[in-house]
């Protein structure tokens, strides 16, 4: 099995909508991924995500299932000094660093941070939704792995968000998710890409082959958004803070 990942194209600050270079991303990436073999192909509920699929769609005069569960994660949580921070994968390195428990895969869900925010509850409610939908594709989750039931070469194609991108890969490859939200960075339109190993017959864990993908924008002179970046100076005004 094969799963790729694709973020929204730019949005307007603030906007559930495309920017006009959201939409040349999008359109960027229907050239690339048209003559792709997509077998099934879902979408988040919100409005950037089913823009950025649209043109997609319509050269291949296909739907995609709107899941729920592929919304963006964006809950808010409260900062050490008391204050609100709107979304949990844009907290201060200072405060999310500061807690050890940040790093592990569980002790995450502890932190007051995390607390403030719900988030154990909300995450579970994602995976939970990836696993249904995983298994009704011949995937069980068992433990850190997967029981391949009905092994298959299906790619499943999601367009969402990058926080919630990232939730879904750390619980896909066992990895830290506050790490993964505050170290990486899926740049808009861009695509990830994972595929099942069945190195054991019957038990399938997932690789990621590529994640952020990009190169059919750079590839058409289009420069890569700033969005979803932050300044690489203090000092640097032009750049988001």
């Amino acid at each position: 099995m094969k799963i790729w990942m694709i973020r929204h194209g730019e949005p307007g600050n603030g906007q559930d909508s495309l920017t006009e270079k959201g939409w040349r991303e999008a359109h960027l990436l229907a050239d690339r991924l048209e003559k792709e073999t997509m077998d099934y192909l879902y979408v988040s509920p919100l409005v950037r995500a089913r823009e950025t699929a649209e043109p997609l769609l319509t050269r291949l005069n296909r739907e995609a299932v709107i899941l729920p569960w592929l919304t963006e994660f964006s809950y808010p949580v409260t900062r050490d000094d008391g204050t609100t921070n709107p979304v949990p994968w844009d907290t201060l390195p200072a405060q999310w660093t500061s807690h050890p428990e940040n790093f592990t895969l569980e002790g995450w869900k502890n932190t007051e941070l995390s607390r403030s925010g719900d988030l154990e509850r909300h995450y579970d409610e994602v995976i939970q939704g990836l696993d249904l939908l995983l298994a009704e594709h011949g995937y069980a989750r068992d433990s850190f792995c997967y029981r391949a039931e009905r092994p298959n070469t299906d790619t499943l194609v999601f367009f969402c968000h990058f926080g919630l991108e990232t939730v879904l890969l750390s619980h896909l490859l066992n990895l830290p998710l506050y790490t993964l939200w505050h170290a990486t960075c899926a740049r808009t339109s861009s695509i990830t890409r994972l595929v099942t190993e069945e190195r054991q017959k019957g038990i399938a864990s997932f690789r990621m082959l590529t994640f952020g993908d990009v190169s059919h924008l750079t590839a058409a002179g289009e420069e890569p958004s700033f969005h979803a970046r932050f300044c690489e100076m203090y000092d640097d005004m032009s750049q988001r803070h």
